[in-house]
């Protein structure tokens, strides 16, 4: 029995420091080994071994104390009770860290498939975090690229508005232009029956320059013949 009782820590010692101490893949391994121990029947032989142990148990206190009682009652402890007080003690003291051993092996087991769960959430939050910092640097770079093309349209509006001052003012120019032109064009044709009216004038003074001289002529011709008369 009691060397049943040492394999039996030895075992529990050795998975439990497998669960406290990361060797390899052998972590995984004694993980796997505690969740089949509790699934499907597991859960109820584990149960039933633990209520056996525990019923040895307390066994053994109880007759390390009546050993005790006796002691006290006769005064001396016979060489066979000591042997017995020494055997019951040491399977107490061996079915009491089986006991404790398998609590801590459940507690491991439990910290480390919740450590497990809550390592799958922090990377699953963190691949939110960073989708949501990639939607967000996304974001950050349409808005660049929206004041970018606004600070493009201000500059276009701004062009527009010099382009459409320009265009007014060349209007402007044109209009005066053509106002020049037509005052041009109406002094040209005032100058040209301006023109006109001193040709006319001058050919009546032609004509009458002309008319003149055959006068003077004749008067001359007439005074001629007077004199020779």
């Amino acid at each position: 029995m009691i060397q049943l009782l040492f394999l039996v820590l030895f075992a529990e010692g050795g998975l439990a420091l497998l669960l406290m101490v990361k060797i390899g893949p052998l972590r995984e391994l004694a993980m796997r080994g505690v969740e089949q121990a509790k699934e499907g029947k597991g859960p109820a032989a584990v149960k039933t071994v633990a209520c056996t142990l525990l019923v040895i148990f307390l066994s053994s206190l109880a007759s390390i104390l009546r050993i005790q009682n006796r002691g006290l009652k006769l005064g001396t402890v016979s060489p066979m009770d000591q042997v017995l007080w020494r055997t019951h003690l040491l399977e107490a003291s061996l079915i009491g860290y089986i006991l404790f051993l398998a609590f801590v092996i459940d507690r491991l087991h439990h910290y480390h498939r919740k450590l497990t769960i809550l390592k799958k959430t922090a990377n699953t939050s963190r691949e939110e975090v960073e989708k949501l910092q990639n939607e967000l640097q996304g974001k950050e770079d349409k808005s660049k690229e929206v004041k970018k093309l606004r600070s493009e349209l201000s500059s276009l509006s701004e062009k527009m508005k010099k382009l459409k001052s320009e265009s007014e003012e060349h209007e402007r120019r044109r209009l005066e232009a053509e106002t020049h032109v037509n005052a041009l064009q109406k002094q040209s044709e005032e100058l040209l029956l301006e023109y006109d009216r001193l040709l006319e004038d001058n050919q009546i003074l032609q004509t009458q320059g002309v008319s003149v001289g055959l006068n003077v002529t004749r008067t001359g011709g007439s005074i001629g013949t007077y004199r020779r008369i």
